[in-house]
């Protein structure tokens, strides 16, 4: 079968709408920023605990790779962790020039190391994303439990008022959410809602087949594994600066939480949205403390100024080796196929 070519003015919109985002949100974070303290409080910065964050970052690339194995077993794939993963490593590599497309390259990247269908590695991907998101929820209800003041500190000293209409439209559609399960069996006769009820049902299904695994305790464990590892990669960093250096334990979540939100918004390579997202955060944190807020958000620029090149140059680094990697692994493979 012909391949389709792709879209090359597709493919650029996509680039410069991600640009775009990632300037504007950027915009917004350097708005009135003290470049002259930033220059102050970078300098002073002990990098020894930046590159102890980045030991964590690479090390929830290999718990990802060998827990992708574990998805891939039961459909009769045992794959080597290294191919597992350089693709992994590729598939980020993909996502800092085209937001998004990485899912699919590691898929593919896959396919051309190991032969597994495409179509097997993006379900397994998209399960990944939905058991990801259930770490995340854990984290958020961690931050709401032991950082409740802070979020409600930065709440009341923010500009961001919500109407109280708002209330009652989030009451409103808590009711309708009830009533839909209540007689999902009548509303499934409407087309569209049996469509989203089936999408819904997908999900269930997708998070229950978890527990069909041959080994769910290693599964688990590397899945505790990798966001104990973002945990670290994102708190260490603190360490690094002495206006941060007194963070606790627990202030760690709310900074993890944060900053997956920036990376969620589909800015190049998380440009912006993460900056401003850590501004936002670490104003929250030294309010809550009676600190300045303005000073918080300089001090959260500046961490954000260290954090996401951390992150960028380990997608960078991980995915440029796994170029030659990959390329090694399919010629291994043609020469195999060649003299069998």
């Amino acid at each position: 079968m012909e391949k389709k070519s792709k879209n090359p003015l597709k493919s650029i919109l996509t680039i410069v709408i991600s640009l775009a985002f990632a300037g504007f949100f950027l915009w917004i974070a350097l708005k009135d920023f003290d470049f002259n303290s930033f220059q102050k409080s970078i300098s002073k910065a002990n990098y020894w605990w930046v590159l102890f964050a980045g030991c964590f970052g690479i090390l929830a690339y290999w718990f990802r790779a060998i827990r992708w194995n574990l998805m891939l077993e039961p459909m009769g794939h045992n794959i080597s962790n290294s191919n597992s993963l350089w693709s992994i490593s590729f598939g980020y590599l993909m996502n800092l020039t085209i937001p998004r497309s990485g899912e699919v390259a590691r898929a593919t990247a896959l396919y051309g190391v190991e032969k597994v269908p495409v179509d097997q590695s993006i379900g397994t991907i998209i399960l990944e994303r939905v058991v990801d998101l259930a770490c995340m929820v854990v984290f958020l209800l961690l931050t709401l439990i032991f950082k409740f003041d802070a979020i409600l500190s930065f709440y009341k000293n923010s500009n961001i008022k919500i109407p109280p209409k708002y209330y009652y439209i989030i009451a409103i559609i808590a009711i309708c959410g009830v009533l839909f399960f209540v007689f999902r069996k009548k509303l499934e006769r409407v087309s569209f809602l049996k469509k989203i009820m089936k999408f819904i049902d997908g999900i269930f299904e997708g998070l229950s087949t978890i527990f069909k695994l041959k080994q769910k305790a290693k599964f688990i464990f590397y899945t505790i594994g990798i966001w104990v590892s973002y945990y670290f990669a994102a708190y260490l960093v603190c360490f690094a600066l002495p206006e941060t250096s007194n963070f606790t334990f627990d202030d760690g979540f709310l900074i993890l939480v944060v900053g997956t939100f920036g990376m969620i918004i589909p800015a190049s390579g998380g440009i912006g949205a993460f900056n401003l997202a850590m501004k936002f955060g670490f104003m929250a944190l030294f309010i809550s403390v009676g600190k300045s807020g303005e000073l918080g958000g300089e001090v959260g620029l500046t961490y954000s100024f260290i954090s996401l090149p951390l992150q960028i140059i380990i997608m960078l680094t991980m995915g440029l080796i796994s170029i030659p990697m990959l390329a090694k692994a399919r010629n291994n493979i043609t020469e195999k196929e060649i003299t069998e």
